[in-house]
């Protein structure tokens, strides 16, 4: 290869700037996708972020979007662009390992569920799937059965992703799709967008269905969005529920941050900050209240509840899904951090899952009184950046570092917000360091709006 395309939707600066090229005749779906695939090429053997490229599939379907533009048919603003799904989803003609070299065929629907449906009824091409941690119990990113895909804000150290949605974010902050889809149940999707540099959308349980993905929890997992910035998001975000009938299409403008109120948790989400997080922070909170934003400590005793219910809950609910006898039958096979905290789960008894699980429902509900007066909650995404894959080598400093590394994402899961994470300035050569923003329970359009305000003050003032 002489030389390697650009990344065409960070060349034309959007989601919606990409499509109104393809509309335009400037570049076509087809060229898109090639243009994708040959940086996937070039790059991947090196950053490790897909586990299967699809590529025969994405190009007769990019040649098949612009047949169909050509004759007058616009399915929509995300037609023809070209996407990443994580290995967690059952995607036709394609296939599933969830992270794992165990068989996991005979536990998934064979269909493609309406999440799937919905992008191909808006016209994405799905380039193929990306890696992710085994069983998407895991938020480091570290895999032993499928690799771990590196991190490209370090092209010198193997740095870590964040996981499980750990491809997902690779390939989206290294430009090897226009969208990555992801899942998350602790903070899978903020988690990888704060690491890598990218914005993150995690939606509220129920809103999009689980249908046709592997299920790490049941009550908790949630479909996510990974993207170039908050504005790709909004984008995505309003075509999707448009194609799934929830809700009337309608574009999502930034909030005015004169009249906006965030919530400053007064204990918890800002312990233990390292200083390569701490200062971007409090750099942008100074931007935020000279913006004119409202900034009012509060305090959310329950954010720590997630400690007990988590080790409960998720290994739990994986062995039931994976069944006792497939899950001993075939432990030998699996990442030994990932087997050894799913077989806790054989030690817990009923009782003690339906009294974390009572406690949860109590909580959430005790949790919506904490918006009164504000419109979201703001912290940092995570604790520290990211940290080398050596440093996690040993196994309880890998645990001590998951640990710290969910604390801020798994509240709002646990809770039954929608959140997301978008990047703050860091000095030159600085690691990544996001903003979590937490709102509501389906008030995913407020959330985004208050995001796209926040997004264009940052970079005002990026370095």
């Amino acid at each position: 290869m002489d030389s390697m395309p650009v990344d065409p939707v960070a060349h034309a600066g959007s989601l919606r700037a990409a499509g109104e090229m393809l509309r335009s005749g400037e570049i076509t779906s087809e060229q898109m996708t090639h243009a994708y695939l040959a940086r996937i090429q070039h790059m991947d053997p090196y950053l490790g972020s897909y586990e299967y490229v699809a590529e025969v599939q994405a190009l007769e379907t990019a040649k098949a979007m612009d047949r169909l533009l050509a004759a007058g048919t616009d399915l929509g603003p995300l037609m023809g662009l070209p996407i990443s799904v994580k290995d967690l989803f059952t995607v036709k003609g394609m296939p599933m390992t969830a992270g794992s070299n165990i068989d996991v065929s005979g536990i998934m629907d064979p269909c493609e569920g309406p999440f799937i449906q919905a992008l191909r009824e808006a016209g994405c091409v799905l380039l193929g799937k990306t890696r992710m941690v085994e069983f998407a119990f895991g938020i480091t990113g570290v895999s032993q059965p499928r690799g771990t895909p590196r991190n490209p804000c370090d092209h010198k150290e193997h740095r870590i992703p964040g996981g499980s949605s750990s491809g997902a974010g690779v390939a989206m902050a290294a430009g090897l799709c226009a969208m990555a889809i992801g899942t998350d149940t602790g903070g899978s999707v903020r988690v990888p967008a704060a690491l890598c540099g990218i914005f993150g959308l995690k939606t509220t349980f129920g809103l999009w269905s689980n249908q046709g993905v592997f299920p790490l929890s049941p009550d908790l997992d949630t479909i996510g969005l990974l993207t170039r910035s908050a504005h790709d998001a909004a984008l995505a975000y309003t075509e999707i529920m448009r194609q799934l009938e929830c809700e009337p299409s309608r574009s999502i403008t930034p909030a005015p941050l004169g009249n906006t109120s965030l919530g400053l948790p007064s204990s918890y989400f800002w312990e233990n900050l390292t200083p390569d997080v701490a200062e971007p922070m409090s750099q942008a909170m100074d931007m935020l209240r000279s913006a004119g934003v409202n900034i009012q400590e509060i305090s959310i005793p329950e954010a720590s509840e997630r400690e007990q219910y988590f080790p409960v809950s998720m290994p739990v609910h994986l062995l039931s899904t994976l069944g006792r006898e497939r899950f001993e039958a075939n432990r030998h096979l699996m990442d030994p951090v990932i087997g050894h905290r799913t077989s806790l789960g054989l030690e817990i008894e009923a009782t003690r899952l339906v009294e974390v699980e009572t406690r949860r429902k109590r909580s959430s509900l005790r949790a919506l009184v904490y918006f009164q007066g504000v419109d979201a909650w703001i912290s940092p995404t995570t604790a520290s950046t990211a940290p080398s894959v050596a440093s996690l080598e040993n196994y309880e400093q890998a645990y001590l570092q998951a640990i710290n590394m969910t604390r801020n994402t798994q509240p709002a899961n646990y809770l039954g917000l929608c959140a997301a994470s978008l990047p703050v300035p860091v000095a030159a050569q600085g690691l990544p360091v996001g903003m979590q923003l937490i709102g509501p329970p389906r008030n995913e359009t407020q959330l985004l709006a208050i995001c796209l305000a926040v997004e264009q003050l940052l970079r005002s003032a990026e370095y």
